[in-house]
């Protein structure tokens, strides 16, 4: 049988497998094609994102490196009109808004207006000044105010208001301009004894005109106020003389207050006296120069009338204004300092809608600066010697009248009120009383400084995400340690899910609820919301604690893992009992209302949006990110390493705490790393949740604005190009660098933990 069996064998061989039949051959193609064309996708779509990132970064910057661009000046084809023969001295110049007609007022009482282009006469007007009295001085109201006043020999001053009518005869654009007397024709006698005004300077509202003049030491200041009847139209007015104490060194110039409240009267080598026009009265003698070898030379009032700039013979810029000390006076400050050069200045003017200027000193150089950012714009020569300019409102054409010709000059300035300083530093604004903090885009009124500081919305945000992971990381992770390691398998196929499921409801619907309910709710029930905040996780750990101490024989029925199920009760039932207690805890330690006693006994601040709304409406948002992670990062620990480390006698939370833990560390990290992500870069609910008010204040009652809410809040109102417009984007440039530092560093952090615990 053997030999028959082994005959068999020889003659009929056993089958075998064939690995290389058309099919399988076929079926390997296609899959490494597939593998082929898998790294391929996987190689370029992954290079597309860095791609993306990178071109975001890009535009990003392209957007924003404007900003800190200075100024250029380029000088056109200078002239030289014939009418400059006989014009006289000039005093004073001024462009019109489309930069086509200019004005000029000399000391023969002639108001000349000419083409710019080309600097051809357009029209001449003599003004009503008294036969054998000639112009000692000339000042102007405020910059984008037209008014002008002309100081006489005879002590009267004369106010004239130059316009420029706009018409479209036969289709083409003429532009008319005229001299117009809003207070008469007559001078108003400012100096009774008859002195020559040498410096003159005055102020307009809706109701009064304040004129103020010097001779010599001497003022001379007039309030004309004009009240008309609602009910006849009779328009009354009367006259004022306001006596102020005389000076004891010669005026060099003469400024009003625009509220009508101080009168700045610089005298001496380098001195300011400020007088109360309400109190008749001096305020304060200020020394302007610390070099005492240095005195003023040029001034001039900034747009707004608030701040004064003060040129000095070595070149020196100063910006003053009046402040408030600690104790409540107001006195005139040094804000600023800038430098121009070594030559003294000779003459200031001011943008009529920045708080920018223009100097120019008398070697002929030019420098453009703006105040509140504290830039230097420009120094740069375009003339021979000294000279007077003018600038056009819209601060982009300049005219230089020196050495008997016109340097007309284009000025290209777009963004002068962005710096560093301006954007991360205190800055002392005007009718602040100190340097702060502020972001206020827009306002009201035209003599607004747009406030473009990003320090509160960056601490608004960092504040944010501060409080709604101090609520959510603690129980996110905690409860994906539990669920993963702690909890049966059936109970955590419906746990998981569950929260999971909360990371798809909308955001703008977590910010709707928690503006409109959740914020008048936690007003009304703060005792009951803290007392929540402390109570459950006592109430936890009691019901743990009783638990334990049950007999095994009642422990034993719950099965194994599904011992959570009983906090359900325990939680709601002291959620319901803090709420429950809120009003009487409020009237028994709070005096019946704690956020009156926050305010008053705390001095704290409390608004009804504020940061513990947000801390719990994200915190909300962010806790599924947060576990989800978290949670597959603790599963994910090997079995083995858990039997074993139970196999040789540890407990299951030394288990937890010395080895699943510290394995899951890097998936923790990186859980934590992008709920802080989430957190920083979130937007409605900040944005509905918080009173979007751009604080820097730690206080939990208080609201904030984070840099995500300010750019989807303010990018529809921006113009495209402008400052405001690109700060927004530099704002966006900044939260894309600040999560990617976090993300790297998280990286590293990780990368870190990850290679010192794989060990294990």
């Amino acid at each position: 049988m053997n030999d028959l069996a082994n005959s068999n064998m020889t003659t009929n061989p056993p089958k075998r497998i064939d690995f290389n039949t058309p099919d399988l051959q076929r079926k390997r193609r296609i899959r490494a094609l597939k593998d082929r064309l898998t790294r391929w996708y996987v190689l370029i779509g992954g290079l597309a994102v860095l791609g993306a990132i990178t071109l975001i970064f890009f535009f990003l910057a392209y957007v924003v490196l404007p900003l800190f661009q200075g100024a250029s000046l380029t000088a056109e084809k200078a002239v030289a009109p014939a009418w400059m023969q006989d014009a006289g001295k000039p005093l004073m110049f001024s462009l019109e808004e489309q930069n086509q007609v200019g004005m000029r007022v000399s000391d023969k009482g002639q108001a000349l207006f000419f083409n710019i282009e080309d600097g051809a006469e357009l029209s001449r007007v003599n003004l009503p000044i008294p036969a054998g009295v000639s112009v000692s001085s000339i000042g102007k109201d405020q910059p984008g105010h037209p008014l002008v006043a002309v100081g006489l020999s005879n002590g009267q001053a004369l106010v004239f208001r130059h316009t420029y009518k706009v018409s479209y005869p036969d289709g083409k654009k003429t532009i008319t301009p005229a001299v117009e007397y809003p207070y008469g024709e007559t001078p108003i006698v400012l100096n009774e004894q008859g002195g020559a005004l040498e410096h003159v300077s005055l102020n307009a509202t809706d109701s009064a005109l304040v004129v103020a003049g010097s001779t010599g030491s001497q003022l001379h200041v007039l309030s004309l106020s004009r009240e008309e009847n609602m009910m006849t139209g009779e328009v009354t007015s009367e006259t004022n003389r306001i006596d102020l104490p005389q000076m004891t060194e010669p005026v060099k110039a003469i400024f009003i207050d625009p509220r009508q409240q101080w009168l700045y009267v610089v005298n001496g080598r380098a001195q300011a006296d400020v007088f109360s026009l309400r109190e008749k009265s001096l305020n304060g003698r200020y020394k302007l120069l610390e070099d005492g070898e240095a005195e003023v030379t040029a001034s001039a009032q900034l747009v707004g009338g608030i701040s004064l700039i003060f040129g000095d013979s070595k070149g020196g810029l100063a910006q003053w204004f009046m402040a408030r000390d600690p104790d409540g006076e107001q006195r005139l400050k040094l804000i600023r300092n800038f430098q121009m050069g070594t030559t003294p200045i000779v003459e200031i003017t001011a943008e009529e809608r920045r708080k920018g200027f223009v100097a120019l000193d008398a070697s002929g150089k030019l420098g453009v600066f703006h105040s509140t950012a504290h830039r230097t714009l420009l120094v740069e020569p375009v003339v021979e010697g000294s000279g007077i300019f003018g600038l056009s409102p819209r601060a982009n054409r300049i005219i230089v009248e020196a050495g008997g010709k016109l340097q007309p000059l284009l000025l290209d300035n777009p963004h002068p009120e962005v710096s560093w300083s301006a954007l991360w530093s205190k800055v002392w604004y005007e009718n602040y009383d100190e340097p702060k903090y502020v972001w206020q885009s827009t306002a009201a009124n035209t003599d607004f400084e747009p406030k473009l500081s990003l320090s509160p919305l960056t601490f608004g945000t960092l504040k944010a995400a501060f409080y709604a992971m101090l609520l959510a990381a603690p129980l996110a992770v905690a409860a994906a340690i539990y669920t993963a390691y702690f909890m049966a398998p059936g109970m955590r196929r419906k746990v998981k899910p569950v929260i999971e499921l909360m990371e798809a409801m909308p955001t703008v619907i977590l910010g709707f609820f928690a503006g409109l309910f959740l914020a008048p709710y936690v007003e009304g029930h703060l005792p009951g919301i803290f007392s929540l905040l402390m109570l459950v996780p006592i109430g936890i750990l009691v019901a743990g604690f009783a638990w334990s101490r049950l007999p095994e024989s009642l422990r034993l029925r719950v099965p194994d893992g599904w011992e959570s199920a009983i906090l359900i009760p325990v939680i709601l039932f002291v959620g319901w009992l803090s709420l429950y207690m809120s009003p009487y805890m409020e009237t028994w330690f709070f005096g019946g209302d704690m956020r009156l006693w926050i305010s008053h006994d705390l001095g704290i601040t409390y608004d009804q949006r504020n940061a513990l709304v947000v801390g719990l409406a994200m915190g909300f948002a962010v806790i599924p990110n947060i576990y989800s992670i978290a949670e597959d990062a603790v599963f994910s620990v090997p079995r083995s390493l858990t039997l074993g480390s139970l196999a040789l006698g540890a407990t299951a939370w030394q288990t937890m705490t010395r080895v699943v833990i510290l394995t899951a560390s890097p998936g923790i990290f990186s859980a934590l790393m992008i709920g802080m992500g989430r957190a920083v870069g979130e937007t409605m609910i900040v944005l509905m949740a918080t009173g979007n008010t751009p604080v820097m204040e730690m206080n939990l009652f208080e609201g904030l604005r984070t840099l995500a809410a300010n750019v989807a809040v303010e990018m529809p109102e921006s113009e495209v190009g402008g400052s405001h417009y690109r700060v927004l984007f530099l704002s966006a440039l900044v939260l894309l660098l600040f999560t990617f530092v976090m993300n790297t560093l998280a990286e590293l952090i990780r990368q870190r933990l990850r290679k010192k615990y794989s060990s294990l």
